[in-house]
């Protein structure tokens, strides 16, 4: 056999497919149900692999917060016979990449693998799935190095931002805790709270599958069947909508730290919503654009209040939300706060002039093709597709969905959707001149 390194790999990884946007996704079922999107590429070979299982951390019990996080830290921590140097090794030695990442929504699991180590490779990741070790060794250490993540995140402003703007926003919805838990909950986490977890939060009803690469759908509904067989059928409902708490005003939080750190928000707006596209070409020229957008221009360029300030569109599965932030020094951050709101205002007001459409959509075409730029890419954004509910075209459709937005349907939008009064400020730090305004 011949063995390949893994700048190798990560070559193949980047240069399997052409940067382009034209990819022809088909879509399979397996013998067993498992829906499936494959782009076939034979030119090398190489596949990645991209499963995603809708749920994620919001699964956690309110007595075993951290549980789904800790499962999935520790899943190629040992698995089957293999402890986890054996595991690396076997990994290592075939030139198989395997990872796992988990969210509020989802967990996902990405494997990267030549054509000849397709059959050990997946023979690892189904060890993975189905019987990882949770041994007391591996458990302890990753349990640790997880506490002590979570501790140092106790003096760190950005998080502690994150953290008091979920619990208002959130109030108690799953959304509103840490996907880490806290040092108390995992530090109490065992082995069958784990075991628990897992059966919960990987099951076959919720899994999305992308493949990108040499292997056939013939070849693919093989390997899917073998990987997820023995998965269980169903897990626990998912959690409902949220409801969100947007008062507007200002929550401050005490922090000593010479620069305040904000997050902002206001309501957002749905993915299926027709108003989608046209909400997100104005939020590219609001705050969402880099240099270029309003945001920036006013609270940086022209004031240098901040070194970034940023928005973009929030669509996770159970709430849309309009989020922003900056950080600015504590006797500055209640101006920023107050050109924000200003910029808010007059965007919603005045609107957008055509020049600010046109260049947000010449940015946003043309930068859209250059994302597929390699299989694992691909695999990526295919997967979701799915978990987004859209079309297998939506490739092909989606710049044509951008062009489509007229000024006075942008301005429209901005009229009806943008609500400075309901732009909610979080804000740790030591603010000067800025009123705490929420309980």
């Amino acid at each position: 056999m011949i063995r390949f390194t893994f700048h190798l790999l990560a070559f193949v990884c980047i240069a399997a497919l052409p940067a382009r946007a034209e990819i022809n996704i088909q879509e399979i079922t397996t013998p067993g149900g498992i829906d499936a999107w494959l782009v076939e590429e034979h030119s090398i070979p190489f596949v990645a692999l991209e499963l995603k299982f809708r749920g994620g951390t919001s699964l956690d019990t309110p007595d075993k917060r951290g549980a789904i996080h800790l499962m999935t830290v520790l899943l190629e921590e040992g698995a089957g016979d293999l402890d986890a140097r054996a595991f690396a090794k076997a990994r290592d030695g075939l030139a198989t990449s395997i990872g796992f990442g988990v969210g509020r929504d989802d967990i996902s699991v990405s494997a990267r693998f030549l054509t000849e180590n397709r059959d050990p490779s997946m023979a690892l990741l189904r060890d993975a799935l189905i019987s990882p070790q949770f041994n007391d060794e591996a458990l302890a250490r990753v349990r640790a190095q997880v506490i002590s993540v979570m501790q140092s995140n106790l003096k760190d402003p950005e998080e502690l931002v994150s953290q008091r703007y979920d619990v208002l926003v959130f109030g108690d919805h799953p959304y509103a805790f840490t996907t880490n838990g806290t040092p108390k909950s995992v530090a109490e986490l065992t082995r069958d709270d784990l075991m628990i977890a897992l059966k919960s939060a990987i099951t076959r009803d919720r899994v999305y599958v992308s493949a990108v690469g040499d292997i056939t759908a013939d070849e693919l509904s093989t390997l899917l069947d073998t990987l997820l067989e023995g998965l269980p059928q169903s897990g626990p409902p998912l959690p409902g909508e949220a409801t969100l708490n947007l008062p507007g005003g200002v929550k401050i939080v005490d922090f000593d730290t010479p620069q305040s750190v904000v997050r902002f928000a206001q309501p957002g707006i749905d993915r299926d919503d027709p108003d989608f596209f046209a909400a997100y070409m104005l939020n590219h020229i609001l705050g969402g654009g880099g240099f270029e957008s309003r945001l920036m221009t006013e609270v940086r360029e022209k004031r240098g209040l901040t070194y970034g300030v940023y928005s973009y569109l929030s669509i996770p599965d159970n709430a849309n939300i309009w989020v922003g932030g900056v950080a600015s020094a504590n006797d500055r951050v209640a101006e920023a706060i107050s050109v924000i709101r200003d910029e808010w205002t007059r965007m919603r007001d005045d609107g957008v002039t055509q020049t600010e459409l046109d260049d947000a959509k010449t940015y946003l075409t043309g930068a859209y093709p250059l994302r597929f730029d390699g299989n694992g890419t691909i695999a990526g954004i295919v997967v979701n597709m799915q978990v987004d509910d859209l079309p297998t075209d939506y490739i092909v459709t989606r710049n044509d969905k951008i062009n489509a937005v007229t000024l006075e349907h942008i301005n429209r939008v901005a009229r009806e959707r943008l609500t400075p009064d309901k732009l909610t400020f979080v804000v740790v730090g030591r603010p000067e001149g800025l009123e705490n305004t929420i309980e």
